[in-house]
Formats: C-alpha cells, structure tokens, sequence
C-alpha cells in the first residue's frame, strides 16, 4: 500500500519518513531480513505513540516496534506496513542518584544510558552491545555482565510506561497494574509499547575484564576446566566461554573467555586467574575499566545467511561437553558461545517474571554462518550440529533467535506461563494488534 504524508498528517502530527525520503534506508535496515515498511512514524513522545497506534488500528496495516533495530528475527521492521520507530524518546534520567532510580526511553541504546551513569560510578547490567536498544533487550530478558550479581535487564526494572492496544496510558510495576508488569518482563511486546523504563542502578565503580584466548586442541578439557572455574567463583564475576571458528585467511579456530568481576583490586585477580589457568594461553588482556567501556560494538559479516539458536542447560555435564566437542569438530562455519548463570538470576523465584528457565546452569547460543546463496537445503544440513547439541538442552531465550515461528514460542514459554500469558492478552490486546513479535494468541 502506497501512503502519501498528506494523508498520514491528518492522523499524526510527528515526524513520518516515506520511502522516497533520504534517511528511509537507514530507519529501516535490518540484518538478514527483507525491510519495506510503507511508512515509518517516529513519534517522540507518549502521546504521539498513542496517536500512532490509533493510526495503525484505523489503517488495519501491519505493525512492528523498532527501539534498537537488534532483532535477530527482523521484528524490528516489515514489509508494507507501518514502523513506529521510538528512536526519538531516548532521554536518559537520573531521578535519584542515592538510590540509583534512573528513567530511560524506550528509544535509548544500552551505550547512552551506560555513558549517563558513568559520572556517577552507577551501572544497569544490560547487554554486551552498545547500540542494542533498551526496549526489545529488557522486555526479553537482558543477560548482561553483571547477570550473575544483579541479575537480568529486566530484574532491575521497577516499572514502567506504556500505552496498550486501545490507546490507553498505564503505569506497571509491583504495585500497580502488577500482572501487567509480570507479563512485560520476558513477553516482549505482546501487551502495548512500553515508552520509558523505571530502572534501579547498582554502584560500580569499576569492573575488571578480561579476554582469554586458547588453541581448540584439548577442547573437553578446556571446558571441563572453564566450568570447574566458573562453578568456585563468585558471583561477581560472570563468564562466558566462545568457540571461534576462522574468520580469515591465515586464521585458526579458538576458543574464547570472556569474564567481567564486578570490582577491582586483588579480589578480581584472584577470581580471574583460574581463568588464565585453563591452558596455555594464546593471548591474555585483563584491565580495570569503566563498566561502560565494556559495551562493545559488533557487526555480523556481509554476504551472509545467519542462523541464531541457543538453548538452556541444567548443568554442563560431562555428556554436553562431549557433545559440543564434537558438534565443534564437525564442517562449517558457526560461533558457540556459553554462558554463566547462577547467582542473582538463579535467586529470582520463578513466578516473578514471564522469563523462564531460572534454574539453568548455562545459557548457550550458535551463530551459524551460511553463504548468501546457500539453499534451505544447504542450511538444514548445517544445522545438524546444532540439532544434537540442543537435544541435551531446554528451552529457549527470547532475544537470540533468528526465527518466530509458533514453535518458538512453545520453547521460550513453558505452558503453564504460556497459559497465563494468553490470558492476559485477552484482556489487553483481544485482537493482536501487537502480533510481530514472538507471539502470544488471546485465549
């Protein structure tokens, strides 16, 4: 459907890019997925998301919610319907320093707010990319590098604003509208755009972050070691352990650790060095920084079909090891990356949250990497290293997915939350005007 702006101005007054417009390509790219939304609304406040939403009900058209634009699965953007673009409302708010109360846009990236705090030595444990927007990471989930000491993006949360299906301004946190806010946090936007975030910000200082290199060879033994280490550690320190494959010519396979101490000083290094201890290092980087010098910035090659996945694990046992030993031997190019829960996001009872899955050991994810002409043939062969690593796994996370499909949604939800869900989509959405998304169906 072809819209022109004068049309699209009598139902809403804020900022409209058309296709023809300069800046079009660069609101709506999206990796992986096809991008040709017929108009995107980027209103820059609540009431102009409500007045958008009232436009996309009036138009019947699809409809996406852009904060970041990360979405694996390209919800993020469509093709031939409306985007609301919340990139505008991306203030970030120091409301109180001492108790670490901090109001953020749905619009903002996890680097503004990260660089908003760093005057004051306080952090929210987010994400590990800067630009990933703060509203499609929270309301998933958000295992970030301070996940095993303050648990997820969305533990932090002490409310928020959103605007529902009918257009409706609500408040939700524990004490108001709180079964509203339990869906919110792990059900993505099945229930309205959520516009700001009430979050509870930790002092931290410092942080101490090393990056570890190993040569592959000896791989059980290295994750045999990895978890033994990460098993005796403190909560402060959350690790994760990579599988690299080449990424160039001349380049070798390895075997990454990642591990972030929240603090510094002889504590850290003595958490850390086990961690250098795996093997023989081919490299070793351990430094004092900022928390938000920690947020990188990372972009998946060009040309390429990428496939995400990942799964929960119990307990990295022996029989997993074995199985991503031999998953890791096997062709092709893809990215293993397994990381440490417990702590804090172990303590959080599994009825606070839509977010399942508080009792695994580790969250592990697969980046699989295809050439851009490879057939769904080509990229279900691939795929069969995957298939025996997951068999051993459960579940699923909602923010490190390439697909949506129903199938999805039955990993990420056990039933009994799935059921909950649903009937709350009933009362807040009964006609699943919010539906790009990993969708929950109005029982």
């Amino acid at each position: 459907m072809a819209l022109s702006r004068e049309s699209l101005t009598q139902q809403f007054s804020g900022e409209i890019v058309l296709p023809e417009d300069s800046t079009y390509a660069e609101l709506t790219f999206a990796f992986g997925a096809s991008s040709a939304p017929a108009a995107v609304l980027l209103p820059k406040d609540t009431a102009e998301v409500a007045a958008a939403l009232a436009l996309v009900r009036q138009l019947g058209l699809p409809l996406a919610v852009r904060s970041g634009g990360h979405s694996n699965a390209g919800l993020s953007t469509n093709v031939g319907g409306l985007v609301i673009n919340l990139s505008r409302m991306n203030t970030v708010e120091l409301i109180d320093t001492e108790q670490g109360l901090v109001r953020v846009g749905a619009g903002a990236t996890w680097g503004q707010v990260a660089e908003t705090l760093r005057p004051h030595q306080l952090a929210i444990s987010s994400g590990d990319t800067r630009s990933v927007g703060v509203g499609g990471l929270t309301l998933g989930g958000g295992i970030g590098w301070m996940v095993r000491k303050y648990g997820l993006a969305l533990d932090q949360l002490q409310a928020v604003e959103l605007v529902t299906a009918d257009g409706r301004v609500l408040r939700a946190s524990r004490a108001e509208n709180s079964e509203l806010f339990w869906a919110l946090r792990g059900a993505g936007g099945n229930f309205g755009i959520v516009t700001s975030f009430e979050f509870e910000a930790h002092r931290v200082e410092k942080v101490t972050y090393a990056t570890i290199m190993y040569p592959v060879d000896g791989l059980a033994g290295l994750l045999s070691a990895w978890r033994q280490a990460v098993r005796a550690s403190r909560e402060e320190l959350s690790s994760s352990f990579s599988l690299l494959p080449p990424f160039g010519e001349g380049d070798v396979p390895k075997a990454m650790v990642l591990a972030c101490y929240a603090g510094g000083g002889a504590e850290a290094e003595a958490q850390l060095a086990p961690l250098r201890q795996l093997a023989t290092p081919m490299f070793a980087d351990i430094k004092e920084i900022d928390y938000a010098d920690v947020l990188e910035e990372g972009q998946p090659p060009e040309g390429m079909q990428i496939v995400v996945k990942n799964i929960f694990y119990p307990a990295l046992t022996d029989e997993v090891i074995a199985a991503i030993t031999a998953a890791q031997s096997q062709p092709g190019m893809r990215v293993f990356q397994l990381r440490h829960l417990g702590g804090a996001y172990g303590r959080v009872p599994a009825e606070e949250s839509a977010f399942a899955f508080r009792d695994s050991e580790i969250m592990m994810f697969g980046a699989h990497f295809f050439p851009g002409d490879a057939t769904p043939a080509d990229i279900e062969a691939g795929l069969q290293p995957w298939r025996e690593v997951s068999a051993l796994g459960r579940g699923s996370y909602i923010n490190f997915l390439s697909t949506a499909t129903a199938e999805d949604v039955d990993l990420i939800y056990p039933d009994e939350t799935r059921q909950r869900l649903a009937q709350l989509k009933r009362t807040y959405d009964p006609d699943n005007l919010f539906r790009g998304n990993y969708n929950i169906i109005p029982s």
